[in-house]
């Protein structure tokens, strides 16, 4: 589906357009026109293949989509793909996150922007560089950093959720609730930061190329906008795995203190087994009925008996209160 087409020269829109009306204006070599399509279907991308002269391999990658996070070049050309990460507004799956793909041809006269699985558009983007006519003077390659850097700040609120899904949990552990829903709390939060790393992770390489080494001459000029963006990636990756050694931490935590819970029980039912077992043994004695056994027609060896088990137990009793037995 088509979202949005419009045509800019010297950092102006010039207008919008029509798909047929896109040849005429990719044809003048001061102006360059910017196509959004999402969730576009085979004839869509056809024609923009034709309109702008797209490489076939990377409109064979965006037709397929579920692409690595990459830059490639093709020519004088670049071919993005970057993977967006939302949380789910459905009430059935909270918490859980959407991986969506955001495909960009970039030439020296064209942007076409290809959005798949995500909710969230870009019209904020095209909004900020029409406020900023002298930057998007810089042509196509400004608008590639500007959906860039999009992409990427949209991690960080994700990163947010997850630590405080993380303090969540936390409390969870320390409240006592050591039990088997935490842990699997822990390892969906562990399963998440690997989504997030999985899209961040490989941008932060990719990114590299556009302001270090031999930049794509697309690039040139904008070496420091695209090195903002490489710094957040950077930024990004270590709190993502810093938070990962926190999950990892949580873990061991919590299986320490169940760990802990279960020698306290242990221990517990060790102390009341031993309140029983000296009844139980000098009760075993006395009641064997041997002829010959000490004290067995002494009138006061029963009372001895009970007093000698109740004596012992308290003893036991207060010993194993005393080492927090019990």
């Amino acid at each position: 589906m088509l979202v949005n087409c419009a045509a800019y020269q010297d950092g102006k829109k010039l207008a919008e357009l029509k798909t047929d009306e896109i040849s005429d204006y990719v044809s003048r070599p001061d102006c360059f026109v910017w196509v959004a399509l999402r969730e576009p279907g085979p004839g869509e991308l056809a024609v923009m293949q034709h309109e702008f002269n797209l490489h076939e391999l990377a409109v064979e990658d965006a037709r397929h989509g579920h692409q690595r996070p990459k830059i490639e070049e093709y020519g004088e050309s670049l071919f993005a793909v970057l993977q967006t990460v939302e949380i789910a507004k459905d009430p059935e799956t909270p918490g859980e996150l959407v991986v969506g793909e955001l495909d960009i041809f970039v030439g020296a006269n064209y942007v076409l922007s290809v959005r798949n699985r995500t909710e969230r558009g870009f019209s904020d983007v095209r909004a900020r560089c029409e406020r900023e006519p002298e930057l998007l003077r810089h042509g196509a390659a400004y608008v590639l950093y500007t959906l860039m850097d999009a992409v990427v700040d949209r991690y960080f609120p994700v990163l947010d959720a997850l630590e405080l899904e993380l303090e969540q949990v936390e409390e969870r552990i320390f409240a006592g609730q050591n039990n088997r829903a935490i842990i699997e709390s822990l390892y969906k939060l562990k399963q998440k930061l690997m989504t997030l790393k999985h899209a961040a992770g490989p941008l932060l390489e990719a990114t590299g190329k556009l302001y270090g080494g031999r930049v794509p001459h697309l690039c040139a000029g904008l070496q420091d906008y695209f090195r903002d963006v490489y710094d957040h990636l950077i930024r990004l990756n270590q709190s993502i795995d810093s938070l990962r050694e926190m999950v990892t931490t949580a873990i061991s935590v919590n299986l320490s203190l169940l760990t802990i819970a279960e020698n306290e029980v242990t221990k517990r039912l060790a102390g009341y087994a031993a309140l029983v077992a000296v009844p139980t043994m000098i009760a075993g004695i006395y009641g064997m009925n041997f002829k010959h056994m000490p004290e067995l027609d002494w009138s006061l060896g029963y009372p001895m008996a009970i007093a000698s088990m109740v004596v012992i137990d308290v003893w036991l009793f207060w010993r194993f209160r005393k080492a927090r037995w019990l």
